[in-house]
């Protein structure tokens, strides 16, 4: 009986090539490069998007897209609902998974996108937590005098109360776009949308300070004079996740509740806008939203604004 020759040890350990990387992975990879050149999203934006759709690559486990019907994209939604996720983070799934079908239908890879037919998730409206006028000025007051980065943690804070930008804006702004004789500084927003938002007396004297007394201090040691406002300790661009830092730091130190964020200030820059008596327009513009929709929620938060509204114009207030 003739036996099949045995391995020698070389043959037994010999590793079979790695298969090719399919054509799906291709395009989940490139998926982000297409939102950053072409769509012109955030960086923020762009990493959000590329984890739900990794999720989603996740979720497909090697299948064919072009074999999934309109079954199989609900069927990912709803997996999504078992892993305890908020609505808009659902929601935002959804909208990935259409721009990441919408790009395969540019690239030619697929016909058509079922998942357009899906429903968009409904959002139960929320509205922002703000503080109150006499919060924020405890809030702002919490940078004690006496401290290395007094000057500049002070001047942060007040520069977040006095635009309403996001943290990324404020982290992203250049000494350049700060006009304190003219009193208005230029933030870039989602998108790489410009606008032009005025600054009051006490941001303009909080950023006087920084830039004369510490910044220097700050850029003693870097090779080259950096662009950004606002310095770490190294003389880098202080991050958007040192600032979220520094505002639940002050949040702990003031009276203020410990849950607020940089958006609390956001929210209640709007807040106070429309209690003032500021044009819902204005605010929209002031804040940057492409949409009015999006700023109408802080006409949900001010009702002390309708009453003065009601109480100066209706004839039987």
């Amino acid at each position: 009986m003739n036996r099949p020759p045995r391995k020698t040890k070389l043959q037994q350990f010999t590793v079979k090539p790695a298969a090719a990387p399919s054509r799906s992975a291709e395009y989940f990879d490139s998926f982000t490069n297409y939102l950053r050149s072409e769509c012109h999203l955030s960086e923020n934006t762009v990493a959000a998007y590329g984890r739900d759709i990794r999720r989603f690559a996740q979720w497909l486990g090697g299948r064919n897209l072009k074999s999934l019907t309109i079954r199989d994209y609900a069927d990912f939604v709803n997996s999504l609902r078992g892993h305890d996720l908020a609505p808009t983070s659902i929601a935002r799934h959804i909208v990935a998974l259409k721009m990441f079908l919408r790009y395969l239908q540019l690239e030619g890879v697929l016909q058509d996108s079922p998942a357009e037919l899906l429903g968009s998730q409904k959002l139960w409206e929320r509205v922002p937590e703000v503080l109150s006028p006499t919060a924020v000025d405890d809030f702002l007051q919490a940078p004690r005098r006496g401290e290395f980065f007094f000057l500049r943690d002070r001047a942060l804070l007040e520069m977040l109360y006095a635009t309403g930008c996001r943290a990324s804006e404020i982290s992203n702004l250049r000494v350049r776009d700060v006009h304190l004789n003219d009193r208005y500084c230029k933030c870039q927003g989602k998108g790489n949308k410009q606008r032009l938002v005025p600054l009051g007396d006490a941001a303009i004297a909080a950023v006087t300070d920084y830039l004369q007394q510490l910044r220097p201090q700050l850029t003693a040691h870097a090779a080259e004079e950096p662009d950004w406002l606002f310095l770490s300790r190294s003389g880098r661009r202080l991050r958007r996740e040192a600032i979220w830092e520094l505002v639940k730091k002050y949040a702990r130190m003031s009276d203020v509740s410990p849950d607020i964020s940089p958006h609390t200030l956001r929210h209640s820059f709007a807040t106070h806008l429309l209690a003032g008596g500021a044009d819902l327009r204005q605010v929209q513009e002031l804040l940057g939203h492409s949409s009015i929709a999006t700023t109408q929620i802080y006409t949900h938060v001010d009702q002390s604004r309708l009453k003065k509204v009601h109480s100066q114009f209706h004839p039987r207030a």
